[in-house]
Parts: structure tokens; C-alpha cells; sequence
């Protein structure tokens, strides 16, 4: 798939591209891809291997810049990526994609931007943007899950809490960096180390740059509001594991001296105190006993 850059992206040939020697915007797969290098007379200095693409980054060499995305599925953040490489020169841009989602982009650049590539930079700002456009109704959607654990941890539900929080801060982890790394790639491409874009059009990815910033300070945000929330659990875990000391301490606290009495009294040897008709005293000192631990509980506020 070729499209020729200009207000509108149309699809051209490759005749035409050479006929016309307009700039134009080269979508391909790892298959055909040398063979598209040569057309829009790129010299790559590495393999182009999609599955070996791990992270956002873009690097300058001396006759082009080669960039990498590894877009997360917003539905399945820890899960599969979708991954891409994309190599830019003088003239033409080059993407590499074997799961048409380039294309996917590209369509969606065609039905909603009026402005869709006058130039390699306004295209390259249509195509970053669109990709995390998405991605602030996503982070609203974290900070809902997080809001509904913080209700259920003041409830005092808190029986999936550490299975439910657990993945919500592994995906933001995973968020942040993805949006770190897009934050390091618009900056790199506004560097413009090799004078491939023009300069009055380098605002586009300073404007991109702050749209990454955003999201990643949302989700820093995010995760910072998931600790607290963690932090409140812990909180009411270990108020509870109080109250549950506490009480077995009343408890024992209670039945020590009864224990002593019972021992005392349980033992066989002559002259015992109340030897005859003691019971019914020592039922009432053991009641006696207990009343008295308990209004000691009850004045310095235990029980």
C-alpha cells in the first residue's frame, strides 16, 4: 500500500510515485519489505525483525531514522503488543506491520482528519495521536476500578482485594513505561538530528510530547492512588488482627486467675482453706473476679 502525502492521503502507484516524485507514505509487511526500501531508497543498517520489537524508540543513522512501536492492547495490557517498525528519510516514510494495524490507523486518518498529511510531520502526528487517542478514556476507566476497591476496603469487603489491586498496578507499571518511551521517541524525532523534517513542523511532535505527558503523569497519578488505597487496606487488616489480639487478651486475661483459683483448689493436701463448704464461695470470689476484670476492661476503654 502506497499513499502519496498531501491534504488528502490517496493511494498512488508505484508509476505514478515515480512520475510525480511526490512524498508518499510506504505500508508494508516484513515479507516485502527490502524490496520497498529500495523504492523509497532507504539504506538500513540492521534487520528488520517485527518480533524482536520490545519497546517505543526511534534511533538516526546517516541515511534514515528507524523507529519501533510496541503498542499494548488497552483490553489486554500485559498480554500481546502490537509491533511495528518504521523508517523515515528525506522524502518517504516507511511502516512495516504484518497485522494491518498501520492500516487500521491509516482508515481512521482518512475518515476523521480534515488536515491528513501535508507533510511527513503532520502525518507522523496523525498517526502517533490516533494511536493513543483511546488512552485517557482507558486511564478513566483504572481510576474507576480503583474508586470501586476503595469503597469496598471502607465497607470492610476486603476478600479479593490483593487479587483484584494486583493486576490494576502491574498494568499501570507497563502504562507508564509505554508512555515513557513514546515521551523519549517524540522528543528524539523534534531533536531532528538529520534535517529530515522541516522545522516550522516540529511543533507536532512537541505537541505530541505533552499529550504523552499527560498520560503518564495520569497514570503515575493512578498508581500513586492505588498504594494509597493498598495502604488502607493494610490499615484495616491490621485493625482487624488488633481487635482480634485484643480480644483473646481480655479472654485470657479473664481466665488466668480462674485458672490459678481451679488449680489451687484441684490439689489435695490437708488444712485446705473452705475444705468442707467451700464451693459455693469460691463460685462467687470466681464470679467476683471476673466482674472486676471486666469493669477494669470497660474503664480504660479495652472492652
Amino acid at each position: 500500500m502506497i499513499l502519496g502525502l498531501g491534504p488528502v492521503l490517496e493511494e498512488i502507484t508505484i508509476e505514478e510515485l515515480q512520475m510525480t516524485g511526490r512524498s508518499a507514505v510506504f505500508i508494508t509487511d516484513s515479507t516485502n519489505v527490502k524490496e520497498i526500501m529500495e523504492i523509497a531508497e532507504m539504506n538500513y543498517e540492521g534487520e528488520i525483525q517485527l518480533n524482536d520489537v520490545q519497546f517505543c524508540k526511534v534511533e538516526t543513522q546517516q541515511e534514515c531514522m528507524a523507529g519501533s512501536l510496541a503498542i499494548p492492547r488497552l483490553m489486554e495490557v500485559l498480554g500481546y503488543r502490537f509491533r511495528m517498525m518504521y523508517f523515515i528519510n528525506r522524502k518517504h516514510i516507511v511502516i512495516v506491520d504484518d497485522n494491518h494495524f498501520a492500516e487500521r490507523i491509516i482508515r481512521r486518518i482518512q475518515h476523521n482528519r480534515t488536515r491528513q498529511g501535508q507533510s511527513k510531520e503532520r502525518f507522523l502526528y496523525n498517526f502517533l495521536t490516533l494511536i493513543i487517542n483511546k488512552d485517557q478514556e482507558v486511564l478513566n476507566q483504572y481510576e474507576r476500578r480503583i474508586m470501586r476497591l476503595e469503597e469496598n476496603v471502607m465497607e470492610d469487603k476486603l476478600g479479593n482485594f490483593q487479587h483484584d489491586i494486583t493486576p490494576v498496578r502491574r498494568e499501570l507499571l507497563v502504562l507508564r513505561s509505554y508512555y515513557d518511551e513514546l515521551m523519549d521517541m517524540g522528543k528524539e524525532l523534534a531533536d531532528n538530528e538529520n534535517n529530515f523534517f522541516s522545522k516550522k513542523n516540529l511543533k507536532y511532535f512537541d505537541t505530541f510530547v505533552d499529550r504523552a505527558d499527560r498520560l503518564m503523569s495520569r497514570t503515575a497519578h493512578l498508581l500513586e492512588y492505588a498504594t494509597q488505597v493498598r495502604d488502607s487496606y493494610q490499615e484495616k487488616v491490621s485493625e482487624q488482627q488488633n481487635k482480634n489480639m485484643q480480644f483473646l487478651t481480655v479472654i485470657s486475661t479473664i481466665f488466668f486467675p480462674l485458672t490459678l483459683i481451679t488449680g489451687w483448689y484441684g490439689m489435695n493436701f490437708q488444712n485446705m482453706p473452705e475444705l468442707e463448704h467451700g464451693y459455693p464461695g469460691i463460685i462467687l470470689f470466681s464470679i467476683a473476679v471476673v466482674v472486676t476484670i471486666i469493669l477494669i476492661f470497660k474503664k480504660k476503654k479495652i472492652i
